[in-house]
């Protein structure tokens, strides 16, 4: 038999010890580590939930490792062309982790109708074209088929429909430049999709077209495109793959990761782990400091019973073990309360949408959650470990109490 856990369960089981003196603040020492909990969870649930939406919108127009030609400038034209026959093509078999690889080529143009124009950047897209992200961005219509005869359709964003006052079924005139002592080639597209990926900055700019308007205009083969997108099952490993890829690629060719393209966007988004760990350091240090007070006005409470059990012999070990068992009961409970209510509002905001954010600042329409068990499972175990070992500093008091004194103690 337990001696100090049954000692522990007496006293949480006790009516009087319920109403007492230490009741209230150990309702808040509960409350604390609860709304600490409910804290820790939103933080992490939301930071990690933005880095991913922000990452799969970057990834959608861009893959997770672009291969280029040397040749090519930094600018979002395709130049110089790259034959489609290599041997990392479809199937990059010499590198694990990878599980798509397509052809892109892009071609700068200007969208012009009776009263206004604008100029995008059309993503000239194969029958090899992973669509999976843009099926969820998908607002209006339907996602554009080049897999079999060159078509007119086109996928534009709402953005440019709300600025030009496009619908689905429009017909939409497109200038493109072949080149500068050349006067542009005018091009008709059929609006067949809309979508909306909430990341302003690319919206604005892109339209997804057949690949084959922009090998013909740029009077390239049929075997001939701008550049490569390479997708990648672990984004954690993006920086290693990325090397991988380019020691695999010909030597005239380079692999460039998208936290490197994007690298303003992927430093930003980093911010939010060191906000994150400054939370969850804070939440812990109060919980703690609540439930540190809690239990020294316990351990003064039972003063009497301390000097009782070591007059019949028990260590100070012992008895300390008595409140740390109370301190553990209290500490769960407060983790039970706040695990209930902080899940209960992340699955709420991920069924819901109850937040929403603004767009222009944070690239998403409301506030993304990743529920993980995880990170709740660490989260759990972390905050309860931390708590108790902040509590062995005031249950050191017990060794210091006089058995006589105690039992005099009124």
């Amino acid at each position: 038999m337990n001696f100090e856990l049954f000692i522990a369960k007496r006293i949480i089981g006790n009516k009087t010890y319920k109403s007492s003196v230490s009741a209230p603040i150990i309702k808040i020492g509960i409350a604390a580590i609860a709304i600490g909990m409910i804290v820790m969870l939103i933080a992490i649930a939301t930071g990690l939930g933005l880095q991913q939406k922000i990452r799969d919108k970057v990834v959608a127009f861009n893959g997770h490792i672009e291969i280029t030609n040397y040749d090519n400038n930094s600018s979002d034209e395709s130049q110089v062309p790259i034959s489609i026959d290599q041997e990392f093509y479809p199937n990059f078999a010499e590198v694990e982790g990878i599980n798509h690889v397509q052809g892109v080529a892009q071609k700068f143009a200007v969208i012009r109708t009776e009263t206004d124009f604008e100029g995008v950047v059309v993503k000239g897209v194969g029958a090899d074209y992973k669509w999976d992200y843009f099926e969820a961005f998908l607002i209006d219509g339907r996602l554009p088929d080049f897999t079999k005869n060159r078509n007119e359709e086109i996928l534009i964003s709402q953005y440019l429909a709300n600025r030009l006052d496009f619908k689905v079924g429009d017909k939409m005139q497109t200038l493109f430049t072949e080149r500068i002592d050349r006067l542009p080639r005018l091009m008709g597209f059929n609006i067949v999709g809309i979508y909306n990926s909430g990341f302003q900055e690319l919206d604005e700019k892109f339209c997804i077209a057949d690949l084959r308007h922009i090998q013909r205009i740029n009077k390239w083969e049929a075997d001939q495109i701008g550049n490569f997108e390479v997708f990648i099952d672990d984004f954690s490993k993006i920086e290693e793959k990325t090397v991988e890829v380019y020691k695999a690629v010909p030597s005239m060719m380079n692999a460039t990761s998208i936290t490197r393209k994007y690298y303003t966007i992927f430093e930003w988004i980093k911010i939010f782990d060191k906000n994150t760990y400054g939370i969850i350091a804070i939440m812990i240090i109060v919980a703690g400091i609540n439930m540190i007070t809690a239990l020294l006005v316990l351990i003064l409470e039972r003063t009497q019973m301390i000097g009782i059990l070591k007059a019949l012999g028990s260590s100070n070990w012992s008895i300390r073990k008595v409140f740390l068992y109370n301190a553990s009961y209290l500490v769960g409970l407060g983790l039970l309360w706040g695990n209930t209510i902080g899940l209960g509002l992340l699955f709420a905001q991920k069924y819901f949408k109850l937040f929403p954010l603004n767009p222009d600042t944070y690239y998403v329409n409301n506030a993304p959650v990743y529920i993980s068990w995880d990170y709740i499972i660490l989260l759990n175990l972390g905050t309860f470990v931390a708590c108790l070992l902040m509590l062995l500093i005031p249950s050191v008091i017990i060794s210091k109490i006089s058995p006589v004194k105690a039992i005099r103690f009124d």
